[in-house]
């Protein structure tokens, strides 16, 4: 009867109250708003050189994926802050047993041309989505950029305001109507242009980790004499 008894007590404790589990959820397709331009990012250093931090240009929810890699022009070597995905096994290994590289972003090698491995960063996002300053400095240079004869967007090149030695120099965007040369602008809050779609022209290798073309903006830093005419 004892028995019979905790039974019951059992059973209707788990008929009035459940088990505990939750209910199986269901994927939905992303909302249509995920593809519009996007406000400003939240405050996020994406790499450092020296004392200069770069912040990360794109609102973090709209990023599709972040690589790095060597383009050869001149291209300063930039450190970045977050961890390789698609290190290989060694890496893996002393990052597990010294430690570093396990906060922040999640970003990818691309190789490249010569230079330094991680002379160019690329920021991924789908285009027409918003591009933010990296950093805090005035607008230098405003220049069409051309790429298998045909105009696509423009450079825009930024004097950082704690290193004006260096010029930061953003691609693969078409700027903001409001820009010029002379602007100032602030880190993560000013507006300067919006993604553009090279997908057509350019074999872009950051759709190697993406679910689209890898359309990206380019950022690279450079001394002011490495910087030509495109």
């Amino acid at each position: 009867m004892i028995a019979i008894s905790i039974a019951l007590l059992v059973t209707f404790l788990l008929t009035a109250f459940g088990s505990g589990a939750s209910p199986p959820t269901q994927s939905r397709p992303a909302p249509a708003n995920r593809l519009l331009p996007a406000g400003q990012p939240r405050p996020q250093v994406v790499a450092l050189h020296g004392a200069l931090r770069l912040q990360l240009p794109i609102d973090q929810s709209r990023v599709t994926a972040i690589g790095y890699h060597a383009v050869g022009d001149g291209a300063l070597a930039l450190d970045p802050v977050g961890r390789q995905a698609n290190e290989g096994l060694l890496a893996r290994v002393a990052r597990k047993l010294f430690g570093g590289g396990t906060h922040g972003l999640t970003y990818y090698q691309l190789g490249g041309d010569e230079g330094p491995g991680t002379a160019a960063l690329d920021v991924g996002a789908a285009p027409g989505t918003d591009v933010y300053s990296p950093v805090d400095g005035t607008i230098v240079g405003i220049t069409p950029l051309m790429l298998r004869g045909k105009v696509f967007g423009a450079r825009i090149d930024v004097q950082p305001t704690n290193e004006p030695a260096l010029v930061v120099r953003l691609t693969h965007l078409r700027p903001d109507p409001a820009l010029t040369v002379g602007s100032s602008v602030a880190a993560a809050i000013s507006k300067i242009g919006t993604i553009i779609d090279v997908s057509k022209v350019e074999r872009q290798a950051l759709a190697r980790y993406t679910q689209d073309a890898g359309n990206h903006v380019s950022i690279e830093l450079h001394r002011p004499a490495t910087l030509a005419i495109p």
